[in-house]
């Protein structure tokens, strides 16, 4: 048996930390050899090294060092030269893990191990997305700019809506800017007469879906008129009485009301004769079109005669329009009759259900504004009678608009009405003005699409549905009093004009109006630009007024009309 281990004396020290300081006593109580160095250290000192952790033992750029191991020390001089024993020491196993078979733990090992990796392809997936909605928008950009390889679509589609002339003097230019902190109140109007005849309408159109949908027929011996104020024989009349001093229609009225959202030109004719004041519209004006995507983003094609081009769609959303509040109706011949018969139609003559309420508002003090303003059905409710208002959307191409009405107005109506009020904001607008200036109960709007994007003959009825015109204003945001005060402005603008004749034109490139004064026999004849076919009425595209195809375009689409008219 070896001998038991001493530890030996462990010596105490009452003054602090480490050994006394008398060496001696250390040396007497002690057996540890002499002369060993000792460093005295304080609670504050950094311990030095045991093993450095830190090192990379698998970089290719370091030297290879003689010894890579965690304990080497051979180059600290607090341990001593010979340390030959420690290289033995290799606890850093370089092997890598065991790669597990199955089971559970394996997949959950799995699935955290792939978590950066997926996190970095979500990064990259976003980094692609904005990229390509960068590109969209830079291509929408240079589409709405002049460059040198492509137009801007200004200078195509957005011309003035008439020739000015040289001789034409200039007096103002108001600016969309003013009109939008305008704002006047009005009191009730009221029916100075009603002119016409009404037809009831048809409610099973509201039960109309895009899986039962209705052919658009065509309406080609009912007369539509477009009379202007100044030709209107009741207008006249009631001038001559001194009814009011301002004279307008309901289509002019809407369109200055609506001026701020419109995109393309238009212009209206001033006349002031004494102390009164008329506004027309030329013959042939494009207030007597409806603008299709007047306020899309999409560019439309520039050539007139393509069947999509802002001219053609502009002919034909017209077509369908008319069409549609005629068909809707219960065509039974009950019709409500009113005052006085259709003051533009002929004797035995066919024309639309459409009544006139000629309406006044008082404006001021000695100001009143009289208008004529248009209703095209009639509907019994609680048995009260309820007049209404048909106007039809057109879906001419889905590409355009980006959404598909047969797939998307059963399910989703509200994401198609968004997007027709972003492309059409300004044709909503003035529906819903026309509608609040003839107080109509209910406005109605129908859904009609081509029966096929490339034939704009063919058109059904996908859908029909019904608004009350002050709930539709407000969600579109149009303020009443806005509009009004709109009017107010221009009409004492041209109040403290002299006698003559004026135009207010709507610049076809910046948000402003402007007021030209022009000679006395400007747009008699020579100014008429693009007039509509005889009677003010607007005929299907590609016929004449007999109903024959009038140069379809392609023997096909000859045939599509000779076989809807058959």
């Amino acid at each position: 048996m070896v001998g038991g281990f001493e530890v030996g004396a462990v010596p105490y020290n009452p003054d602090g930390w480490g050994p006394p300081e008398s060496t001696a006593t250390l040396a007497a109580s002690s057996n540890l050899p002499l002369n060993v160095p000792f460093a005295p250290f304080s609670r504050s000192d950094k311990l030095g090294r045991i093993a450095d952790w830190t090192r990379t033992m698998n970089n290719p750029g370091r030297p290879k060092a003689a010894s890579d191991s965690v304990f080497d020390f051979t180059n600290d001089d607090s341990f001593p030269a010979n340390a030959d024993e420690d290289m033995s020491f290799r606890l850093v196993d370089g092997k890598p893990p065991p790669r597990p078979k199955f089971g559970p733990k394996w997949r959950f090992n799995q699935q955290r191990t792939q978590l950066p990796q997926r996190r970095d392809e979500e990064v990259e997936a976003r980094k692609r997305e904005a990229e390509k909605e960068r590109a969209r928008r830079d291509r929408l950009y240079n589409l709405n700019r002049s460059n040198v390889n492509a137009t801007r679509r200004e200078a195509a589609v957005f011309k003035s809506s008439v020739e000015i002339q040289p001789e034409w003097n200039m007096l103002d230019q108001i600016p969309f800017s003013t009109f939008s902190k305008l704002s006047f109140s009005v009191a009730e109007p009221e029916d100075l007469l009603l002119c016409g005849g009404l037809e009831f309408y048809d409610r099973t159109n509201d039960r109309i879906t895009p899986k039962n949908e209705r052919r658009l027929e065509r309406f080609k011996n009912r007369n539509f008129f477009k009379v202007t104020t100044t030709d209107d024989p009741v207008i006249r009349r009631l001038a001559n009485e001194d009814k009011a001093t301002v004279f307008a229609t309901d289509a002019i009225l809407s369109t200055l009301m609506c001026a701020t959202r419109s995109v393309y030109s238009w212009d209206i004719v001033v006349q002031r004769v004494g102390n009164k004041l008329f506004f027309d519209k030329r013959d042939g004006s494009q207030l007597d079109l409806l603008a299709v995507h007047e306020t899309s983003q999409e560019p439309l094609p520039e050539a007139k005669d393509d069947i999509n081009s802002a001219y053609s769609l502009s002919v034909e959303a017209a077509y369908i329009n008319q069409n549609f509040s005629q068909q809707v109706l219960v065509r039974d011949g009950n019709k409500v009759a009113f005052d006085e018969p259709n003051p533009f139609a002929n004797e035995g003559e066919e024309v639309a259900s459409v009544a006139y309420r000629y309406r006044r508002w008082k404006l001021d003090d000695d100001m009143y504004l009289v208008a004529r303003c248009e209703v095209q059905s009639v509907m019994e409710v609680n048995k009260q009678r309820s007049f209404l208002t048909l106007n039809a959307l057109n879906e001419f191409d889905p590409k355009y608009s980006g959404v598909d009405w047969r797939q998307k107005l059963e399910t989703q109506r509200g994401a198609v009405l968004a997007t027709e009020l972003k492309n059409n904001a300004n044709k909503l607008a003035k529906w819903t003005a026309q509608a609040l200036l003839a107080s109509a109960d209910m406005m109605k709007l129908g859904y009609v699409s081509r029966v096929h994007p490339r034939d704009h003959f063919n058109h059904v009825i996908l859908a029909v549905v019904g608004y009350k015109p002050k709930d539709f204003a407000a969600q579109i945001n149009l303020n009443t009093s806005n509009m009004w005060g709109i009017v107010k402005s221009i009409v004492d603008l041209c109040m403290k004009l002299k006698e003559g004749k004026y135009v207010l034109v709507k610049d076809p490139s910046k948000p402003q109006v402007r007021i030209y004064e022009v000679p006395a026999d400007a747009f008699e004849n020579d100014y008429v630009e693009e007039p509509l076919a005889e009677e003010d009425q607007v005929q299907p595209p590609g016929e004449d007024e007999n109903g024959a195809t009038a140069n379809a375009g392609t023997d096909d689409a000859a045939e599509k009309v000779d076989a809807a008219q058959a």
